[in-house]
Parts: C-alpha cells; structure tokens; sequence
C-alpha cells in the first residue's frame, strides 16, 4: 500500500494515515493517539505538539502489507530525529533510485530532512512489530522560541537548524545506542496523567534530542567508541543490564552472568563500559544504590534491613559507599526525608 502525505503539521500526517489504514483517533490533554485493530494492521500511533516548534511522533504498530509511505515537503518538511527501539524500517530521498534506500535498524538514530519540495520515502515492512520513536522539529519555530544557542552545534547540524529557507537535504545514520532505547524506553512507561504527564514526556523529549545531537557531534568529530560487539550481543547485555536493575539483592558474579548470557567476560565488560560506562561490579553496586535510596526515601525500613534486602552483608561497607556516591550517609539521608515540612 502506498500513502501521500501532503499534510501541513504532524496532526495532519496521522490524520491522512487514519483515513488510509483505518483505526480511531482519542485526545487527552493534548496527547492524540490513533488506535487500529483491522486487516491493515494493529497498534497505535500517538503524537503531541509542543508550543516550540517541537513534536514527537511514536509509532508501536504492526502492519499487515508492506507500507510505502510518500511523504512531500513542500508544505511541512520539520528535521527528523528517529529512533528505532523495535523493528526496522527504510528510507529513500525522492530523487534518489530505489537502488539507494538506506535501512533504520534497531537500536539505531538517524537524522533526516528534505529540500523544500522534495519527497522522502518511508517503507515500513509487513508482519514487523515497529516501535519507532521521531522527534520533529519546525526550524522556525524552535529557533523563535528556545532559547539555547543553536551554534554549539557541530557546523553541518547547525546549517540544518538555521536552514530556514530549506533549501538543502540531510541525512545522517548513525551508530547503535542503547542510551536512546533507555531514555525512549523511560518515556514509554510513563504513568501519570494530565498536565504532569506531558510535563514529564516533554522533559524526556529534550532528553532524548540531546542524546541525537551529542550522538551525531561524536560521529563527526570520529569520537565514537570502537566495538568489537553485534548488535545481537547488545541486546544481550542491554537484557542483563534491565535484570540486574529489577533483581538487585541476587548474588551476581561475573562468572555466573557470563555463563547466563552466553557472553565472554571481557565482551561483558566492554559492552558495560560502552553502554553505561560502569564495569559489570560498578553497574551492580550502582543499581543497588539507587534502590537503596528508594527504599530509604518510600519506605519505612531499617537501614539494617535496607543493606539486606538489596544484596549487601555489611551495613558499615554500604554506608561508606551510599556517602561516596550521594555525599551524605544513609542515616542523614533518612533524617532528611523524615523531616516533616513547616507549616
């Protein structure tokens, strides 16, 4: 199946899909979801407009027939920061032949804009669940209205952003980077609702697009940390990583997660230090920090009983190293949170 999109904003695109695959469109605070469940395919697409020339489109769907969609930017032609967190999908210029579509892989950013005029090429494979993550922005728009200076930018990043007129194309591919599956992962299982929603998502969506730009200055500036690692062997240890965060208190060894994950120690290791720039031990003892300090700030626990429950046997090594990383021993920390606030 083949789709135009000749829309004039990011409402208009997902409307023009409506009318082509089906499916029913809901608005809370702001927030527009197009729900589908028929022949062409089952899932959603949300979107939400920012009032700085920013809005963030996400597609979780599957579709049932491949899926051309032909997309002209003569009317709306915002810079595309594309995250594909499941799936895969591909991307041609209208001038370019088929012969040079380009593939948006999992784990992987890409940037993309066209020329005033020009047509890009979305194809979007059948029987592939997609979970696609874009952050568009409207270049007049955002430079009107944010405040941030734009030339800290690299210079080909930052022509882009001044390129008003939009007279040139762009395309950048870049690495796997699992940081963006983390942070769009965060954004995807926010909970609230209403005004403090969309606060939290838009908070994340800054989040997200400095990942995008820091990501692509790395690439030009050849700053990107060499890997010896598969994408498939990231996948491994991105799953490791969310284990060990969900089941801190279970005795971890770099052995036993190297027998686990079917990985070598030394692949371990890199991969940890190239995705969370931690050593496995130093991933391990962070993870339990952290909840340690969850459990502190909602719970009515013992320290004693806190040092327990995450995996440590000495409360006096686990106050030394809480202090080290916060600054302030667990006690004082309890203390703290425990202070009733005046009146």
């Amino acid at each position: 199946m083949e789709i135009t999109i000749d829309a004039k904003s990011t409402e208009g695109l997902v409307k023009q899909l409506q009318k082509a695959i089906g499916g029913t469109i809901t608005e809370r605070w702001g927030e527009y979801t197009l729900t589908v469940n028929n022949l062409t395919a089952s899932g959603n697409i949300r979107f939400i407009t920012f009032d700085w020339g920013i809005n963030l489109l996400e597609y979780d769907i599957t579709f049932f027939e491949d899926i051309t969609l032909v997309m002209d930017a003569s009317e709306y032609n915002p810079i595309h920061f594309t995250y594909c967190l499941e799936g895969f999908c591909r991307h041609r210029f209208g001038y370019q032949p088929e012969s040079e579509i380009r593939t948006l892989e999992q784990f992987q950013s890409v940037i993309i804009t066209s020329r005033d005029g020009g047509y890009n090429y979305g194809y979007f494979p059948k029987n592939i669940k997609l979970a696609i993550n874009v952050i568009q922005i409207a270049r007049k728009a955002f430079l009107k209205k944010r405040l941030s200076p734009v030339d800290a930018l690299n210079k080909k990043l930052y022509e882009v952003f001044v390129d008003e007129d939009h007279e040139n194309v762009f395309a950048h591919f870049g690495s796997y980077d699992l940081k963006l599956a983390d942070k769009i992962g965060a954004l995807r299982k926010v909970k609230t609702n209403g005004m403090v929603r969309i606060m939290q998502v838009e908070g994340l969506v800054y989040e997200i697009l400095s990942l995008h730009i820091s990501q692509h200055n790395k690439a030009v500036n050849n700053a990107m940390p060499e890997t010896s690692l598969l994408r498939r062997e990231l996948k491994v240890i991105r799953k490791l990583a969310n284990e060990i965060a969900k089941n801190v208190s279970k005795e971890y060894t770099l052995e036993k997660l190297s027998r686990a994950s079917g990985l070598s120690q030394a692949k371990l290791q890199e991969g940890f230090k190239l995705l969370y720039t931690r050593t496995v031990t130093e991933y391990i003892r962070h993870a339990r920090l952290e909840e340690a300090r969850d459990y502190i700030r909602n719970t009515d626990m013992s320290i004693s009983e806190i040092v327990y429950t995450i995996g440590f046997s000495s409360r006096s090594y686990f106050s030394k190293i809480f202090k080290r990383k916060y600054g302030i021993s667990p006690s004082e920390f309890q203390q703290n949170v425990l202070v009733p606030l005046e009146e």
